[in-house]
């Protein structure tokens, strides 16, 4: 009789264990300091810090702007904000919402002498991008914001 209560006793003490474990990687979840929602038919994601996460990372953005380039009105950033993945392709990460950031293809056309990427192709004018915290904003989209 003994012996069948000691498996009770044993299965009850593993579910309590299991059942803790569960609720504080919960826990964990809702304070995180980044969450990465997928955005619905693009393929991308966003990623939305805390502002606790965005100070630690020293998250500083600019707006793209217009500028004369050699006498002609070319969109601007700061080569800071470009960024090269693996293959090869450039980016930038915008921040459309406080907080919030999007990865978003751009096209340099050439890199001035004062460190500014004139762009072919990329974000509207105005649009905020990010020039300090990409490398940590792209290994937070693609590792799902476990930190």
């Amino acid at each position: 009789m003994w012996h069948r209560h000691r498996w009770v006793i044993v299965l009850l003490i593993m579910t309590c264990l299991l059942s803790a474990c569960t609720s504080s990687t919960n826990k964990a979840d809702e304070s995180a300091p980044a969450k990465v929602e997928p955005i619905e038919q693009t393929g991308f994601s966003r990623v939305i810090l805390t502002a606790d996460a965005a100070k630690r990372l020293g998250i500083q953005t600019t707006p793209v702007s217009d500028t004369q380039v050699g006498g002609t009105l070319e969109k601007v950033v700061p080569y800071s904000a470009v960024f090269y993945d693996v293959h090869g392709a450039t980016w930038v990460y915008t921040n459309p919402q406080p907080l919030t950031f999007v990865r978003g293809s751009v096209k340099v056309d050439s890199i001035d002498d004062e460190d500014r990427a004139i762009l072919s192709d990329g974000p509207p004018t105005g649009t905020a991008v990010v020039t300090v915290g990409t490398p940590e904003l792209y290994g937070t989209e693609f590792e799902g914001g476990e930190s």
